[in-house]
């Protein structure tokens, strides 16, 4: 069975990579892309790039506050749908404004799609945050509209350094299933997978000197002086710095700020926002990641070339899902469908 994915807010491709190169050995059961949509042009030009080179008219760049749904109906049936509806309200590092928040409302338009085409499945992501904000409610209503639609839900929150990510990185994602349709998903188990370094991932092998995205950042002489008194796994606030190096921020001591990697760990969560001091930074040389290395960590492959300036690129692969990661639950959506049981876990959403 050949599932055709549409995707709202699709990102430079993260989910959408993970479901296209998702195999179960069985060659009749696969996922192919049908169309996207996302707001932010070098985003869709990433997508076109590496998802969809041949077929470019498949997504539609624009606001989907002020989108004609008919237009990416035009294009073709789905048979699966994915959104990773934006975080921007439900993250914890944020006011968590949630369903009253400007971007909390926007899963809806996931919810007219699931209402108007009636996929058999549909994935659905968003932050760890999502299940506290607005006191919870958020959430319930979310899956609420969810199950109105039609569907049986399957949320978790999955972390995603237990399943080889080299990142800590945790993330609410629902599956959901066609009521009509006689499927149960499981989550997928971790057992089996290795914890993998952030080291490991930049250094193994290493980055090619051509590598697309991979630019350095110029770091002016105080923050090189200030990162090299900041220790693998400290961060400024964390680290034992001289009075002239240190921050006057109030509030942020438990903060991802000038925060240098631990090689013998996965990374830290990569984030797509944030001023100076929130790039990710060497564990051994006194700089941010570069673009590269950072989508080393989430798991892309050197070959996925990203569009726009190198800050727009920045933002990109921090507002991606690992495509890694997303590969795993969506085999495990195809196992299900084709009946090939697999190894499991409880769901842990309320943890």
């Amino acid at each position: 069975m050949i599932f055709r994915l549409g995707e709202l807010f699709c990102g430079p491709g993260g989910l959408a990579l993970g479901a296209i190169t998702a195999t179960i050995g069985n060659p009749d059961y696969k996922i192919i892309h049908q169309w996207a949509n996302d707001y932010d042009k070098d985003t869709c030009q990433t997508y076109i790039r590496n998802i969809c080179p041949d077929k470019p008219e498949s997504v539609i760049c624009g606001d989907i506050r002020e989108l004609d749904f008919n237009r990416l109906y035009d294009i073709g049936d789905i048979d699966a749908l994915a959104f990773g509806f934006p975080c921007n309200d439900f993250s914890v590092v944020g006011e968590q404004k949630g369903i009253n928040g400007k971007f909390g409302p926007l899963y809806s338009y996931g919810i007219k799609v699931l209402k108007d085409k009636q996929p058999q499945w549909f994935l659905a992501e968003n932050v760890g945050g999502l299940k506290s904000a607005n006191e919870g409610s958020a959430f319930e209503k979310i899956k609420a509209d969810m199950i109105a639609a039609g569907y049986k839900i399957y949320p978790n929150l999955y972390k995603f350094e237990d399943y080889g990510i080299p990142q800590a990185r945790h993330r609410v994602i629902i599956i959901g299933i066609r009521n009509d349709l006689p499927f149960d998903f499981k989550v997928p188990s971790t057992n089996g997978y290795v914890l993998k370094t952030c080291r490991e991932a930049i250094d193994e092998p290493p980055i090619q000197e051509n590598a697309s995205n991979n630019e350095y950042t110029v770091q002016s002489a105080q923050v090189v002086e200030r990162l090299n008194h900041i220790k693998p796994g400290e961060n400024a606030f964390t680290a034992n710095l001289p009075d002239h190096l240190k921050l006057n921020v109030r509030g942020a001591r438990i903060s991802q700020i000038y925060k240098r990697l631990d090689p013998s760990k996965p990374a830290y969560t990569v984030t797509g926002s944030g001023g100076g001091g929130t790039h990710i930074y060497h564990w051994s040389e006194p700089r941010a990641l570069t673009n590269r290395e950072r989508a080393r960590l989430q798991t892309f492959p050197d070959n996925y070339v990203f569009e726009g300036s190198k800050e727009s690129v920045r933002k990109q692969i921090g507002m991606a899902v690992p495509c890694d990661g997303a590969k795993i639950i969506f085999e495990a959506v195809l196992k299900t469908f084709a009946g090939i049981h697999y190894e499991s876990i409880p769901a842990n959403i309320n943890e």
